[in-house]
């Protein structure tokens, strides 16, 4: 079976499979129906693993076991398996979400702040840094500094980090404005954003950002995050991140924010 690392490298991506799991389906879609012994044979799998991973694949939807002897293995239609392995994805995913949800007010998340707590006391506040690589990752850790403000939240952003933060960030918006959180937020205003500028104003102050290009976030004037990167070269994966828990810069930085502030044009 002669398959494309790169193909196999996809499928493995795609699908969240493993080296060999991904060889044996490849081989088992090219036979149709085959033996574990074949399989084996024709996508280079160590034979006393190949049971180990069809069983897998069965388990996950890949594939169904024929009946009878020798035992085979029958691929099913690569649009069914996706459907199957949708339907997977998210029934594990809503497990994983109570199981989650369930630790509120259980013993164990008490014992993690616990040691959380003791862990920070000995931790200086300029310690409290660190680099945060990849788009997704920056939001999970924004959305985090937005849910803990307390006072305020002041963002500078691009044009397209606005419709991003709407994306990501709007429920947390929605309980900063509840909670007496002053959120202000300065980004371009485009034909692009405006309906987006605009849905925000509904929770946060929103002005339009003309005279320079940035990207940062600061809360409560002692944390902040900015990023390295201009969002519209590189590829969201490759985004970096820097968190910063130091309130002589962060004020610094919000006191300069805040002379810009006033000359900037609201959203109507």
């Amino acid at each position: 079976m002669i398959v494309k690392d790169e193909f196999l490298g996809r499928l493995r991506k795609i699908f969240d499979l493993n080296l060999y799991e991904v060889k044996v389906w490849a081989a088992l879609l090219s036979r149709g129906t085959s033996t574990a012994g074949e399989l084996s044979s024709i996508s280079d799998v160590p034979r006393s693993r190949t049971y180990d991973i069809l069983e897998s694949l069965e388990k996950k939807g890949f594939i169904i076991m024929k009946l009878g002897k020798p035992i085979k293995f029958i691929a099913l239609k690569p649009a069914e398996v996706v459907e199957r392995v949708k339907k997977n994805m998210m029934t594990d995913a809503k497990e994983k979400s109570k199981r989650l949800e369930s630790l509120r007010g259980d013993e164990v998340l008490d014992e993690l702040n616990a040691l959380f707590t003791k862990g920070v006391k000995f931790v200086e506040p300029s310690d409290l840094s660190g680099s945060i690589k990849g788009r997704q990752n920056i939001y999970n850790h924004l959305d985090m500094m937005v849910r803990e403000a307390e006072k305020t939240v002041t963002i500078a952003t691009t044009e397209e980090g606005l419709n991003r933060k709407f994306e990501a960030l709007m429920p947390s918006f929605e309980k900063c404005r509840k909670r007496g959180v002053r959120v202000r937020i300065a980004a371009p205003i485009t034909k692009n954003n405006i309906k987006i500028a605009k849905e925000i104003r509904k929770v946060a102050e929103v002005r339009n950002l003309e005279k320079f290009k940035a990207r940062m976030t600061i809360v409560d004037g002692n944390q902040m995050m900015f990023m390295l990167l201009d969002d519209e070269k590189f590829h969201p994966n490759y985004d970096v991140g820097v968190w910063i828990n130091t309130e002589f810069f962060a004020h610094a930085l919000e006191q300069f924010f805040e002379l810009a502030w006033k000359d900037m044009k609201p959203v109507r």
